[in-house]
């Protein structure tokens, strides 16, 4: 029988590598305006904003305390529920890039998180009070914050360069966008790095309530405090994922949602940055995804409603939809699979 100490262990692992498969899968979020106008080469672009991912995350762990103690009480959540819920998101995650459709991480690691507790210890061991205020709000919300940001500032940002020659303009939101994407990339960091952190540490909650020992102190949590080893585990995870790339997304969402300028890149990643990070400082883990995907949409919308291809849109929105269900699907099998393996442990 394998032991529980071993089982964290593997949860930890896992925790990584779905922290790296966000990275890759939401590089897009960060860099795709700024391909797609040519401001700088993919290479380029995907190591600055590894780079970025890896300062945001250390900045704070406010989304992960939301992750770590929100969802599901550490009675209920054993290692093999927190590695059910890992293997949903990922394979969601992993379907999602194989098709280039930008889904949200973020939202299906909390799905994961749903269907494994509910597998292993029915509905009411899941606090939907949580989800529903935590995520399927803010699922509503931050979009159509994105998009209504994103739409007023490209109207003023076009009022003010009116008189200017359209060779300057071009020149200055060039510079503009490099700015832009840095932030963008840093606010990425800020947000989606910490639902690894907070899974991880939701482990090593549940370790250490359930009496068992094993790890060092210098590796288990002070009450509800993430590790500081989990925090730069977690970065540097995600800031190798997204230097990584992911280039299928990118596509999808530098090119086919709407033929973006710089100043529109600009204008988009601006007004995503200010999303994400209010919601960063308010503990809400959103989906960078759905931001920046609804701000492009917003920036487009500016120009006239016919510039968003809606058939695209409408695809991503569907996605957005079936994130949370069929991540939670996913992992509701993946705990049946496992607790026949583990047995007791499960």
């Amino acid at each position: 029988m394998v032991s529980v100490l071993t089982l964290v262990i593997v949860v930890i692992v896992v925790a990584l590598v779905f922290d790296y498969i966000n990275g890759f899968h939401d590089a897009a979020n960060a860099i795709a305006t700024v391909v797609s106008t040519g401001v700088l080469p993919v290479r380029t672009a995907v190591i600055l904003a590894g780079v970025l991912n890896f300062v945001g995350a250390i900045t704070g762990t406010a989304v992960a305390k939301t992750i770590a103690s929100g969802f599901a009480e550490p009675m209920f959540v054993t290692q093999v529920v927190v590695l059910a819920a890992l293997i949903g998101a990922c394979i969601w995650n992993l379907l999602t890039w194989w098709y280039g459709i930008p889904s949200s991480s973020s939202h299906a690691l909390i799905g994961g998180l749903a269907g494994a507790v509910v597998a292993h210890a029915g509905l009411s061991a899941f606090n939907w009070g949580t989800l529903v205020d935590k995520v399927l709000i803010p699922l509503v919300l931050s979009p159509l914050a994105g998009f209504t940001i994103a739409f007023l500032f490209m109207i003023g940002l076009l009022w003010l360069v009116r008189a200017f020659r359209p060779a300057t303009v071009q020149r200055g939101s060039r510079r503009l966008q490099l700015v832009s994407a840095c932030m963008m990339a840093f606010s990425h960091g800020s947000n989606d790095a910490q639902k690894a952190m907070g899974i991880i540490t939701l482990a090593l909650v549940s370790f250490v309530a359930a009496g068992y020992t094993g790890l060092p102190d210098s590796m288990l949590p002070v009450g509800k405090e993430v590790p500081t080893w989990v925090v730069f585990s977690c970065a540097a995870a995600i800031g190798l994922g997204t230097m990584a790339g992911g280039k299928r997304i990118i596509k999808t969402m530098g090119a086919k949602i709407i033929r973006i300028t710089p100043l529109q890149g600009f204008a988009a990643e601006t007004a995503g940055t200010a999303t994400i990070l209010t919601a960063s400082a308010m503990g809400v883990p959103v989906s960078t995804t759905h931001c920046i995907s609804a701000c492009i949409m917003g920036v487009g919308a500016s120009k006239r409603l016919s510039a968003v291809r809606w058939g695209v849109a409408g695809n991503i929105v569907l996605a957005w939809v079936l994130t949370i269900p069929a991540s939670a699907g996913f992992a509701f099998l993946s705990l049946l699979g496992l607790r026949a393996i583990f047995g007791d442990n499960a």
